[in-house]
Order: structure tokens, then C-alpha cells, then sequence
């Protein structure tokens, strides 16, 4: 069973220092920073806790596509290749159904 982190804390940086604000002014926060937060190694096994959460999320009633947002990118592999990487933009209720979701 993983080890519960504290969520606070982000490379020296608290919770709220990571977050995001869009062009609508709504606060999110990345998955895979939170990944790092939570301290997983392997974005495929954070993937499976994302899922989990998603099922927690449902099961509160509340609509998952609202609350876990695909927002894939594309990364640099090289000097000049590209991939996509696979990504969500979380909302705060989100966030909080993730670590439920570890244990």
C-alpha cells in the first residue's frame, strides 16, 4: 500500500503555488504535478489512481468530465521529435478525490 504524502508540499512549493488559473479565471492543477506531489514514479500506475478517483467521483454523484479534463501536450523526445503525453487538468474536488483513491 503507498505511503499517504503530504500534499502541501510540491519541490519546496505548496499546494496552491502549483495551481492553475484559465482564461476563465477557474483554478486547476495538472495530473501529472500532483503525481509528483503524491510522490509516484510511473505516470501508467498514477493513471490507474486517476481512474479510481474518477469512480469515487461518480459515485458522489457529481459528473467526472467536469472535474477530470484531458489535456494531452505535446513533449519533446528529441532535438526536433514530438509525442503526446497524456495529461488531465484536475479540478480542486479532483485533486481531493485522488488521494482517496490511493487507499
Amino acid at each position: 500500500m503507498k505511503e499517504k504524502k503530504n500534499v502541501e508540499l510540491y519541490e519546496g512549493q505548496s499546494f496552491e503555488e502549483i495551481k492553475h488559473i484559465d482564461e476563465f479565471g477557474e483554478e486547476f492543477w495538472y495530473a501529472r504535478e500532483l503525481q509528483k506531489v503524491l510522490d509516484y514514479k510511473e505516470w501508467r500506475k498514477f493513471e490507474n489512481v486517476i481512474g479510481k478517483a474518477k469512480e469515487a467521483c461518480r459515485n458522489s454523484g457529481m459528473t467526472d468530465l467536469d472535474h477530470f479534463v484531458g489535456a494531452d501536450k505535446m513533449v519533446q523526445i528529441g532535438s526536433t521529435a514530438e509525442r503526446k503525453q497524456n495529461d488531465y487538468k484536475l479540478t480542486r474536488y479532483a485533486c481531493y478525490c485522488v488521494p482517496c483513491a490511493i487507499f
